[in-house]
């Protein structure tokens, strides 16, 4: 079996060494070269996406790239503790949360691709593909095409594969709050801990790394999108100037990273025809910390449907088990962002509510989540299994 994806970002590379596990013959299309160390901000990958790059041979090779963090903290504005808990996972689970680079994530995932045997092909933008019979064929900006049984769209949020499969598909909107982060030293933090502050002006994020940095985020709530080149550390810092533990580690800040304005996307109806699919956020951005976790479950499932019967029928099988699941963690995202920008009366409610509600509720409400292992069956062996398709 021939395979196309379009993307060789976190969903495009997982899906690559998933392919290749069961013998495609795989060609990464991507517009960018290979990213190399400390590209972007960070993310983290909870205990579900871990178990999917288990699956993919891949777990030890990320967590080189990255840390683990054990535990996470919620803090009000005030500096009042909101909750203690396991980060990305129960209570009882011993794979910790990995947290690292976005770039390095990519670079690890696009190693482990490469070395399986996928082909990368860079400085290559899809701008059509058409479907025929039992083939489709890519066209690319550069004049090049390709054909193949299947291509699979992993070109994110902004994707041409799903405008190429509904012109009339609904396209990103600004989520009311940009990013900014960087680096801080200097800042006494407690090492393997994940912290969140729900500041006055949107979410802080803050963790200690191993060589004694502080990585940072701001989710900065703007009802209207500003230029991200206005927005500077000065500007940062005076939104936090209130909130104690975000103003000491602004205040050390010694590396900053080029802002981004945060998008949703509503639901998207088309997933698939019969030789294209969509997979990670080019069909389902989902925030809330689980966008590259759900990539890597996307990746294992389509994969094993792919290995059980023909391609239309397991573009189908992918849709039907993966639609429940991402519209559930869609509305678990969007309450997410309603509490990065609550106003003063919603933040006392919290405040005087949650605490109690984490203790009694938090790890029943995310059991679906972090216990999910999309897994079951997959062989763990290095060995490729043969394709009949």
């Amino acid at each position: 079996m021939r395979v196309i994806v379009i993307g060789g970002g976190v969903a495009g590379a997982a899906g690559a060494v998933a392919l290749r596990r069961i013998g495609a013959e795989v060609t990464v299309y991507e517009a960018y070269a290979d990213p190399a160390g400390r590209v972007g901000s960070f993310l983290s990958l909870a205990a579900n996406g871990l178990r999917g790059l288990d699956a993919l041979g891949c777990l030890e090779t990320v967590g080189r790239a990255g840390f683990t963090v054990p535990r996470q903290r919620l803090w009000a504005e005030t500096g009042k503790l909101l909750g203690d808990m396991p980060r990305g996972r129960p209570a009882g689970d011993t794979l910790m949360s990995v947290t690292l680079m976005r770039g390095r994530l990519v670079e690890a995932l696009r190693g482990e691709a490469v070395r399986a045997g996928a082909r990368l092909v860079t400085g290559q933008r899809l701008v059509d593909a058409v479907t025929e019979g039992p083939t489709v064929r890519a066209e690319f900006d550069s004049g090049l095409t390709a054909e193949a049984d299947l291509l699979v769209g992993a070109d994110g949020i902004w994707s041409a594969t799903r405008r190429i499969l509904d012109p009339a598909s609904a396209e990103p909107r600004y989520a009311g709050l940009y990013s900014a982060s960087g680096v801080a030293r200097g800042v006494d933090v407690e090492p393997g801990t994940f912290n969140m502050v729900f500041g006055r002006n949107g979410a802080f994020i803050y963790l200690a790394t191993p060589d004694g940095a502080v990585w940072w985020a701001a989710q900065v709530a703007s009802p209207r999108p500003p230029d991200p080149a206005s927005i500077d550390l000065d500007l940062v810092k005076g939104l936090y100037r209130r909130e104690q533990m975000p103003a000491a580690v602004l205040a050390g800040a010694t590396e900053w990273h080029r802002p981004t304005l945060m998008h949703v996307l509503p639901e998207v109806p088309v997933w698939r025809d019969d030789r294209t699919v969509l997979v990670g956020d080019s069909g389902h951005p989902v925030g809330a910390g689980q966008g590259a976790s759900m990539a890597i479950e996307d990746a294992v499932v389509l994969a094993r449907a792919l290995q059980e019967t023909d391609v239309p029928a397991a573009l189908a099988v992918y849709e039907q088990k993966r639609r429940a699941r991402i519209a559930k963690m869609v509305k678990s995202a969007s309450a997410n962002r309603d509490a990065k920008t609550a106003g003063p009366v919603a933040r006392r409610v919290r405040n005087l509510i949650m605490p109690t509600a984490m203790k009694l509720f938090y790890e029943r409400g995310t059991s679906w989540l972090y216990t999910h292992d999309v897994t079951a069956g997959w062989q763990h062996s290095g060995d490729h299994v043969p394709s009949q398709r």
